[in-house]
C-alpha cells in the first residue's frame, strides 16, 4: 500500500484529477483502513451503477443529487448523507451541481494509482 496521508493536508494544495463526463476528485486523505475524497460534480453528470467490496458513507456538501442504493431511490441535498454497503450496487445522478465527501473503508487503493 501506499504510504498514508501526512497529519495535516491543505485542500489548496491536494490536485483535483478530472475523471471525465464532468466529474472530478480530490483524495483528502486516507490510511490502511479508510479513505476520505471530495468529488465534484457538474450538473447531469452520472456515477454510473456499481459496487465494490468497501464500505463507503457519503455526505452532500453542495447541490442536488437522485442517489441509488441497491434499487432504491432518494434525493439528497447539502447536509444528506448515504451508506453502501460493502458490494451493494449504488449510482449517484447530479440534479444541481455541487460536491460530496466519500469516505471508504478499507481504503480505495485504486483510487491512489
Amino acid at each position: 500500500m501506499t504510504r498514508p496521508s501526512k497529519a495535516f493536508n491543505f485542500g489548496k494544495d491536494i490536485p483535483i484529477e478530472d475523471l471525465g463526463g464532468g466529474i472530478s476528485r480530490q483524495i483528502l486523505a486516507y490510511e490502511q483502513s479508510l479513505l476520505l475524497a471530495k468529488i465534484y460534480f457538474e450538473a447531469g453528470s452520472e456515477g454510473y451503477a456499481h459496487s465494490h467490496p468497501h464500505a463507503q458513507i457519503t455526505t452532500v456538501l453542495s447541490g442536488k443529487f437522485k442517489a441509488t442504493i441497491d434499487g432504491v431511490d432518494s434525493i439528497l441535498e447539502a447536509g444528506d448523507t448515504y451508506y453502501a454497503a460493502p458490494d451493494l450496487v449504488h449510482s449517484m445522478i447530479c440534479v444541481e451541481p455541487g460536491a460530496i465527501i466519500d469516505s471508504f473503508s478499507p481504503v480505495r487503493e485504486d483510487f491512489l494509482i
